[in-house]
């Protein structure tokens, strides 16, 4: 399909226009009742209220407009059909499809992508087959003991979205289960997993789709030497989630293999074996489907063309109205849910590798801010900490709040009235109302400027249902900003360079310690480092 440049859309220069007087928050009356119950949308069990962004009928009009002439729900709906997405058109690239949508529509009797959603139903059964077989007692250790814990070994998609998830819903989690992570190559990272580690009832998953990915094998040789020392057989022990046919694809070397495949990138990839086998494992498999059909449904409401109706679309273009139009460069994430204390670092990587571009689909420079930095913090922590920058900074953050009517393990208190639940959710409307409104004084220290823009996104519970729903929202807000900026959110370039400079850089240690008989605790990072630069000042890598 043709994609247009951002700058080109005339809804772009619309909307520029409208930049120059957004809405006033702050002026008296601006945040009305008629307002607040106006400007609300929702899906899948969440609500968002966008009353305190500064917005009107006119930019949600000229947002809309942008998004009909960008074509966004085609694009949306070619990636899920198959189209391959993940290129730059003329040059060299993965050329890929983008069917992470395919590993949850499942529930569809006519699925957008066939062939891979048949895939995605044969890991699934697979996995269940698996599940039943551990729950039933014939997966067992050496001793005839039920395994309990599984650790999750792997890095970037292969960790943080898992992680986050993982984390979010262990107050689901089966009795005696328990999931653990090892990403950092840094050995101290896997010192701290591994101590109080009971390894006779831990099982390992190693989660790398190439087979080859360094830090991941790392890690892996690491629990397989720790495995060994506690007499164990790693075989009996370990698991691989990889591509089929990679040289972690192997029966002898692992108990059970889960694939993955090229069409789905890490970062996207928790709705697949990625993110399924810790998840089937620590809540159980109807948890795990109830997840995946949280996804789906809300893969389903991003299809609608109406912006006012379609959440994950309605966010990514106030976001767009926010980064382009009245120049903010960050957005901060800010659950209020200990829960999500490790979502807003999944979406660190998901938006900020997806869209962190400044060359368009045809291979040109953009002439357009792309991707915000994306940051943040549970509340109420936050508020003791970065808040201070956000109601009386000179920059300008907008937020975006997370937060649930009910607690998950509904275990609270009543203290003055109301319960601790009631104090967090009431914490964070209140900071939304403050950044939006801000406050007069005749002390200019105690002044609040207000418009700072902000949005909530609230529903009753964090469930695995809700927390499906939530991830497929960001993954979807994600894309269509993408498509909007005519970029590939789908290929992460940036990320090779210093890879390849480090295998320099680790080639250059090896060869000082063969000549030397040095071990590599004792080789100097400075002499590599300067060697190493010396070869790039005669060569670019």
């Amino acid at each position: 399909m043709p994609y247009k440049d951002f700058s080109s859309l005339s809804a772009a220069t619309r909307l520029l226009e409208l930049a120059r007087k957004p809405f006033d928050l702050s002026r008296a009356g601006a945040l009305s009742p008629q307002r607040i119950r106006d400007y609300r949308s929702s899906a899948c069990g969440f609500d968002l209220l966008y009353a305190t962004e500064r917005l009107d009928e006119p930019v949600l009009d000229a947002l809309q407009a942008l998004a009909d002439e960008a074509g966004l729900i085609e694009q949306f709906m070619a990636m899920k059909r198959g189209a391959p997405m993940n290129r730059i058109e003329g040059y060299a690239c993965e050329n890929r499809q983008v069917l992470h949508t395919a590993s949850r529509d499942l529930f569809s009797a006519q699925p957008y992508a066939p062939e891979a959603t048949a895939r995605a139903k044969r890991e699934l059964e697979k996995l269940r087959h698996f599940l039943d077989k551990v729950a039933a007692g014939d997966i067992v250790n050496e001793r005839g003991e039920s395994l309990g814990t599984l650790v999750q070994v792997g890095i970037g998609g292969s960790d943080l979205g898992p992680r986050a998830l993982s984390q979010a819903l262990s107050a689901f989690a089966l009795p005696g289960r328990e999931a653990r992570f090892i990403a950092n190559v840094d050995p101290d990272d896997a010192a701290a997993v591994l101590s109080g580690l009971d390894l006779n009832r831990s099982l390992v998953v190693v989660v790398s789709k190439s087979g080859t990915t360094l830090e991941t094998l790392t890690n892996e040789e690491l629990m397989r030497a720790a495995l060994a020392r506690a007499g164990l057989d790693p075989a009996r022990h370990m698991l691989a989630v990889t591509g089929e046919g990679s040289p972690m694809d192997d029966s002898s070397r692992y108990l059970a293999s889960f694939y993955m495949y090229d069409y789905i990138g890490g970062r996207y990839s928790a709705t697949s074996m990625v993110g399924a086998v810790t998840l089937g494992f620590t809540l159980g498999f109807e948890a795990l489907l109830a997840f995946l059909r949280g996804a789906w449904e809300m893969d389903l409401a991003a299809e609608s063309p109406d912006i006012r109706n379609n959440l994950p679309l309605l966010l990514a273009l106030i976001g767009i109205w926010n980064r382009n139009f009245l120049g903010y460069p960050s957005c901060a994430i800010l659950p209020y849910s200990q829960a999500l204390a490790r979502f807003p670092a999944h979406l660190q990587q998901c938006d900020m590798e997806s869209n962190g571009k400044s060359v368009t689909r045809q291979g040109n420079m953009v002439t357009w801010q792309t991707g915000p930095v994306i940051w943040g913090e549970p509340g109420t922590n936050g508020q003791h900490a970065f808040y201070q920058l956000m109601h009386q900074g000179t920059e300008i953050v907008p937020a975006e709040f997370i937060g649930f009517r009910r607690s998950q393990r509904d275990l609270d208190i009543m203290v003055s009235g109301t319960t601790s639940q009631q104090k967090l959710v009431a914490n964070m409307l209140a900071q939304s109302l403050a950044l939006a409104r801000g406050r007069d004084d005749d002390n200019p220290a105690r002044r609040f400027p207000g418009n700072r823009p902000n949005l909530v996104l609230l529903a009753d519970q964090l469930t695995p249902y809700q927390m499906g729903a939530l991830l497929a929202l960001y993954e979807h807000r994600i894309a269509f900003q993408g498509f909007s900026w005519n970029i590939n959110s789908f290929d992460q370039e940036g990320v090779q360079l210093g890879k390849v400079l480090a295998k320099k850089l680790l080639q250059h240690m090896a060869e000082g310690d063969a000549r030397s008989g040095n071990s590599p605790a004792g080789t100097s990072p400075e002499e590599a480092l300067l060697a190493l630069a010396g070869m790039l000042g005669r060569d670019r890598p």
